[in-house]
């Protein structure tokens, strides 16, 4: 596997930790395994807190459901060109949504694909929060109630999107790279049952 550009981070997991565990049995049974998993462990103290924090948003109860999150998360990673991201959280997606395939169109072209009108809407915002956050006003909430999402709906998309613009540069910037599409998978199925490690 290639190394993160920062490679010293990878050799100062906290000894003992989870994350070390983790990377020790997934290393043991597989090729591969996603190295966002040293960016936690280096600082695993505050690391654990954005774990929870993740699992938090992505995984609650709410009107907007997890693998509609999820498919936020990934249409953001795509706008960003991460390709980690994008992979891990198309295969999440496509987990709880229960089609691979409907993510694939999706990421590819939002509005030839077959996701609801109101769900293509709520795409468009997320472009605009990702490319033009300086730009979104109290008026762009307003299509968004008038195709049924609320509130609350929105908060978990603005924060989604937030967060995974977070992730795409703390990924691209430490230089964790994509692995195979199988692997992938296997993370896809792992962060569906959510993002604390034990």
């Amino acid at each position: 596997m290639k190394r993160l550009y920062i490679p010293g981070i990878e050799e100062r997991a906290k000894p003992g930790g989870v994350y070390e565990r983790v990377i020790e049995k997934t290393k043991s049974e597989h090729p591969e395994y996603p190295k966002i998993w040293d960016l936690f462990a280096f600082g695993e103290d505050f690391t654990g807190h954005l774990a929870r924090f993740t699992n938090g948003l992505l995984r609650t109860p709410a009107v907007i459901s997890p693998g509609l999150r999820e498919l936020v998360a990934a249409y953001t990673s795509r706008l960003n060109l991460c390709a980690f991201c994008t992979k891990a959280h198309a295969a999440a997606a496509g987990e709880l949504l229960g089609s691979h395939e409907l993510v694939e169109q999706v990421l590819d072209d939002p509005e030839s694909s077959p996701l609801p009108a109101s769900e293509k809407l709520l795409l468009r915002f997320v472009k605009k929060l990702t490319h033009s956050s300086h730009e979104v006003t109290a008026a762009d909430m307003e299509p968004l109630r008038e195709a049924g999402w609320d509130d609350e709906a929105i908060y978990y998309t603005i924060t989604t999107c937030a967060l995974f613009n977070f992730y795409n540069r703390w990924i691209s910037g430490s230089g964790v790279p994509a692995m195979s599409d199988e692997m992938h998978r296997w993370q896809g199925r792992m962060i569906a049952k959510g993002y604390v490690r034990e």
